[in-house]
């Protein structure tokens, strides 16, 4: 089992930068791929980024590719999402998620745990 709580939300000015932190309580997070998902109002919940468990390997969004960062920190059961020239598309509620895939995935489905999201203003 892994619980995870989001937190580094909040209201920020288009151009600037944000760092998304996902707390994980649980021996699993060490052992699991994690992700970031978005979700804007009135639109469905869409991949932003993947990273494997030992962190070696990322996958990003089209979208978000060359500005988000994605890490972790297995020692801290730490998740991070780097968040750079933000734009008004970014605006969401980002959330993180956990999956016992072996391999890196962009689908909702294959995640099994997941926190209660953080919201992420731009504004432009």
């Amino acid at each position: 089992q892994m619980q995870l709580v989001e937190s580094g939300g909040g209201l920020v000015q288009a151009g600037g930068s944000l760092r998304l932190t996902c707390a994980a309580s649980g021996r699993t997070f060490r052992s699991a791929a994690m992700g970031w998902f978005r979700q804007a109002p009135g639109k469905e919940r869409e991949f932003v980024s993947a990273i494997s468990w030992t962190g070696a390997m990322t996958l990003y969004a089209d979208s978000v590719k060359g500005r988000f960062t994605i890490s972790r920190d297995n020692a801290k059961n730490t998740l991070y999402l780097q968040m750079n020239s933000l734009n008004a598309e970014d605006s969401a509620v980002y959330y993180c998620a956990g999956t016992s895939a072996i391999v890196l995935v962009r689908e909702e489905f294959r995640y099994n745990y997941w926190g209660q999201g953080t919201q992420v203003t731009v504004s432009s």
